[in-house]
């Protein structure tokens, strides 16, 4: 690290510009969780579509979500830079959000959503390398710590969106999203001045064209770990889509005299992400002084096992119930264990994607990693319309293998993932 980094001021032991980047992406997030919170729940039960068709219009929407990036990370590379990206894309979802108030305009909402996050998405985490001079051990850490701001707005959004939309009506969740997307763009112009300066040279001449490109070993990696994240999304993201199904069916929501929420099961994902990170961060650095610090691959295979575990569970208790409903501390438990696997693997392939951008083409690379959620995103809508066709117990099964499958292919990529950053610290 160099001295000029040192000197640099930080926020809670980051680069402030960090803060700003973890600030403006939670409420991206509380917008986007706000939505998704309510969407399955609003097509069927105001719309009055049916479930098939509601469980494909959601991976059909999450999955172009994650489809535009791919084209706006090059757009932002290339043309727009990344801070025009940002905030052209988060006004169009503000715009977004707030035309899902409008019944009629259902499908133009999603769509303007799903393009103004093209823009967005690629262009804000691959800000973070800039942050860190080369060496900087700050930056291993960086992205489970971004993870973090996302779970904040994905913890906070379907408590208040979902609890709006639920209880006063569906607009007011709607609305209440789009103000959360407003607020991440008024910080993220706020804090300009902490943020890399090389992502606003590019905004002054963003034409220019880089030098570099991906080596074949990194290209090979780089597909092969997309291919194991495609799969394993379609089993992650029944999380928002049939278990939030299930939740109304299967579990009983009883507390005392007190019905909790539907929605507010959907925070536990993102409060347990914040409660698990500080102690699992802790317990890597450890293991990484001792000398046992686990490689990318094989700590993202390691979590999808124990995202399929967590679906077994849910398998278990349906068998267990024979019909009854079951306790709601056993669904915690699930979204404990479901955590758990989960940020062992999307931080971790997020950060890898961002390490092995070549110079100039950060947006473009994250935007890969994003094309593997779009195919997954595709993957899981496919698989949700199988939820009315199937017993609830074979479902949950069906889910574990996926995650298990992902888990294999992604052990396969380890002896690769070990060559190509062997290679690159040469």
């Amino acid at each position: 690290m160099t001295s000029s980094t040192q000197a640099q001021p930080a926020w809670f032991g980051q680069p402030r510009g960090l803060t700003i980047l973890f600030l403006t992406n939670m409420w991206e997030q509380f917008s986007y969780y706000g939505m998704r919170a309510l969407l399955v729940y609003y097509m069927t039960k105001e719309l009055l579509i049916g479930q098939g068709y509601s469980s494909f219009i959601y991976g059909t929407y999450t999955a172009c979500a994650y489809f535009t990036p791919i084209v706006g990370g090059v757009v932002a590379d290339r043309f727009l830079g990344k801070r025009r990206a940002i905030i052209i894309g988060g006004g169009m979802m503000a715009i977004g959000h707030f035309l899902m108030t409008f019944e009629p305009l259902f499908y133009v909402a999603l769509a303007t959503i799903a393009l103004g996050n093209g823009l967005f998405l690629p262009s804000l985490p691959s800000q973070i390398d800039d942050l860190y001079e080369p060496g900087d051990p700050r930056v291993g850490w960086a992205y489970n710590v971004y993870y973090v701001g996302v779970n904040i707005g994905g913890f906070l959004a379907p408590l208040i969106c979902g609890t709006l939309g639920e209880i006063y009506g569906w607009h007011y969740g709607f609305g209440a999203a789009g103000i959360g997307m407003v607020l991440g763009l008024c910080i993220y112009l706020w804090g300009q001045r902490y943020l890399p300066e090389s992502a606003r040279a590019r905004d002054a001449a963003p034409v220019e064209r880089h030098a570099g490109g991906f080596g074949r070993r990194t290209l090979v990696l780089l597909v092969a770990i997309a291919m194991a994240v495609t799969v394993f999304r379609g089993a992650y993201e029944q999380i928002g889509n049939t278990v939030a199904l299930w939740a109304d069916v299967g579990v009983d929501r009883r507390a005392g005299g007190f019905t909790i929420p539907m929605t507010w099961f959907q925070s536990l994902n993102p409060l347990m992400v914040m409660l698990f990170t500080g102690p699992l961060l802790a317990w890597w650095r450890r293991r990484a002084e001792a000398g046992r610090a686990e490689a990318p691959a094989r700590k993202m295979a390691t979590g999808a096992l124990i995202v399929a575990l967590a679906y077994c569970l849910l398998a278990a208790l349906e068998w267990a119930g024979d019909g009854a409903r079951a306790a709601w501390p056993w669904f915690a438990l699930f979204f404990a264990i479901f955590t758990l696997g989960e940020l062992f693997i999307l931080p971790t392939g997020l950060g890898l994607f961002a390490r092995l951008a070549p110079k100039g083409f950060g947006a473009t690379t994250v935007a890969a990693w994003y094309l593997a959620i779009f195919s997954g995103s595709i993957t899981a809508g496919l698989i949700g319309g199988l939820w009315s066709a199937m017993g609830h117990a074979a479902y949950f099964l069906l889910l574990a293998a996926l995650a298990c499958l992902a888990a294999a292919m992604l052990f396969l990529t380890d002896p690769l993932e070990r060559r190509v950053q062997a290679s690159r610290k040469n």
